[in-house]
């Protein structure tokens, strides 16, 4: 049960507001932003996802830089708030097709008729798309996708000859395109999270893969859909070692720890030949979320090696090589390490001919940052900073930094091989062939190299 629910900017400019109850006082939002903005507690930069003011629980997520927040005085299940916040903004994003701060403002009317059908004095009644159509009658006003800034590098994926339309992830599930026709068509993302711990010397300590199969439809009709994944998938892990470090698209087989399927997924012919059936409901929904711990080559291999050079000086040396294939391309890398508290100034070497990198030293939390804006596969980047301290070290310098943690989207790659084999779509007509798009993506979760 949840008391109010609203949508903050980054400014903190209240674009949604909605209170259910009436037992929150009517300013929380702008008790909730301060304290989100300006939170310093427990030695911590952000605000966790919940926390509590004067009795007032607050819950919040961010999503595409926008403030999804509700607040409650009751003892409910902090899991159970978040997990509606993020369907609210999915079930949004799915009737606007764009979400951002001016797709909520024109389409205001639209989105508080949504938060009436989902929330009713503070319960949720439902968060289904597919479910929200036979109540929600104003159409969306679409966005145009032209003019937005560009969705971030894992928008554009290359499929073979063929690439992937501008507007495939910008479009409404409820509105028609120009002239009153819908393009038929259906995306399928294979999205896989990563986190791997190195030891100083290179040795994978930890690594985990936390992946999904994420659906989005647009055929008209509801045809059953059939999804062949590869046919040496197995799930339990039996204790031997599966991976060979042949790269994303090699054979070898796929063991996964565990996984769950969507309540509209048919398993009848799974354990045989690992196809799996359904009816796609309306909107972006999970087909399968799946967990690997066994060890897997990671995309990156990073070095790092630090020099006293005197003893008010120090250099440091950060090398990363792309282990993962020429033909693709990983972007948007965000390298940070932490220096010694002592630490007062760093100067900065780069590479000879270094395109579309940048470094800075926030001497606030002592942290040197190395963006890359792309890393071909097979390169190596290597970056030299020279430090200046302000104090004499009586210790271990590679004990008072570090460690390394790594940031990164990598397009058209999988670090599980994971694959759809094959989508298949029960046919209308002869001619009935609908658009099938199937892409890979793969971020880090935790990435962390210790010096």
């Amino acid at each position: 049960m949840i008391s109010q629910f609203f949508v903050l900017s980054q400014r903190g400019d209240n674009i949604v507001f909605r209170d259910y109850r009436g037992d929150v006082q009517k300013g929380s939002a702008e008790i909730f932003f301060r304290k989100v903005k300006f939170w310093k507690e427990d030695g911590e930069e952000e605000a966790p996802p919940v926390f509590n003011v004067d009795g007032v629980n607050y819950f919040h997520v961010k999503v595409v830089g926008l403030l999804f927040a509700a607040t409650t005085r009751s003892n409910v299940s902090p899991s159970l708030v978040l997990e509606l916040l993020q369907r609210i903004a999915r079930v949004t994003k799915d009737y606007l097709g764009i979400l951002n701060e001016d797709s909520l403002r024109k389409n205001f009317v639209l989105v508080y008729e949504l938060l009436d059908e989902v929330i009713d004095f503070g319960y949720v009644q439902t968060t289904s798309t597919e479910v929200l159509k036979a109540s929600v009658f104003n159409e969306p006003i679409l966005i145009d996708a032209g003019r937005l800034p560009t969705l971030g590098p894992a928008s554009i994926f290359m499929q073979g000859t063929k690439r992937m339309p501008g507007t495939a992830v910008t479009k409404s599930v409820v509105a028609n395109e120009p002239g009153g026709r819908k393009r038929e068509e259906i995306f399928v993302d294979i999205i896989e999270k990563i986190s791997v711990t190195f030891s100083s010397s290179g040795y994978i300590l930890t690594s985990e893969i936390d992946g999904t199969i994420q659906m989005k439809s647009y055929l008209t009709g509801n045809p059953e859909i059939r999804l062949a994944l590869n046919e040496d998938l197995s799930i339990g892990r039996g204790g031997r070692s599966i991976y060979d470090y042949g790269g994303s698209s090699g054979a070898g087989a796929v063991i996964l720890d565990d996984c769950n399927f969507h309540e509209s997924v048919h398993l009848d012919s799974f354990e045989v030949d690992r196809t799996m059936s359904l009816v796609p409901p309306d909107g972006e929904f999970p087909v399968m979320n799946y967990r690997i711990t066994q060890e897997f080559k990671p995309p990156f291999r990073v070095n790092t090696l630090i020099e006293e050079a005197g003893s008010l000086k120090a250099e440091v040396i950060l090398k990363i090589r792309a282990e993962f294939a020429s033909s693709i391309t990983a972007n948007a890398i965000a390298v940070q390490m932490p220096l010694p508290a002592y630490t007062s100034r760093v100067s900065f070497e780069l590479e000879p001919g270094a395109v579309g990198q940048t470094t800075d030293f926030r001497e606030s939390n002592k942290r040197l940052e190395w963006n890359l804006k792309k890393i071909v596969g097979g390169s190596e980047h290597t970056l030299r900073a020279k430090l200046t301290f302000s104090q004499e070290s009586h210790g271990n310098i590679t004990k008072e930094a570090g460690p390394v943690s790594m940031t990164f989207t990598i397009p058209m790659y999988n670090a599980s091989k994971l694959q759809v084999k094959y989508l298949q779509i029960a046919k209308k007509s002869k001619t009935y062939n609908p658009y099938r798009w199937v892409r890979y993506v793969t971020q880090a979760n935790s990435y962390v190299a210790r010096i």
